[in-house]
């Protein structure tokens, strides 16, 4: 667990830090978390629409597509498994805690967005990314595709 708070600490750069956990705290202040969500939701989607994916047929290709466009963003990287019920999606070291430890609440709402929109465009309409974990001690958080309106 160590190894991921140290490549945390150095992928988050000190020039940003306090600036967006002021950041979030105004952002606290004047909104509901509940809306903060979605904002971030919204954002993540357009990351995603702003970064497109190849086409991919398996689990195994897409897991390659994230982790090539995690890798060269500098933002941690993430395992697909294919569960019976769900496609259970667990990123790690995202810089989420730049923004503060209060922010986990709503933050990681920008990766569940983004997979929202990668997801959709290649082919899973009707299928709704949801959040299944906090943002954990050692760095990952869970979502899962699931049926469900979006």
């Amino acid at each position: 667990m160590a190894a991921i708070y140290d490549y945390l600490d150095q992928q988050i750069s000190r020039q940003w830090r306090g600036w967006l956990a002021a950041l979030a705290e105004e952002f606290e202040a004047q909104i509901g978390r509940s809306e903060l969500r979605q904002l971030m939701h919204r954002v993540g989607g357009r990351f995603a629409e702003a970064h497109p994916l190849p086409e991919c047929r398996s689990t195994a290709e897409l897991a390659e597509a994230l982790n090539g466009l995690w890798r060269n963003t500098e933002w941690g990287f993430v395992e697909l498994s294919d569960e019976r019920d769900y496609l259970s999606i667990v990123h790690y070291c995202a810089p989420l805690p730049a923004f503060g430890q209060n922010a986990l609440s709503w933050t990681p709402a920008f990766l569940e967005g983004a997979y929202q929109q990668w997801l959709s465009t290649l082919g899973a309409r009707g299928l709704a990314v949801r959040q299944a974990s906090e943002f954990g001690d050692d760095g990952a958080v869970e979502f899962r595709l699931v049926r469900g309106a979006v």
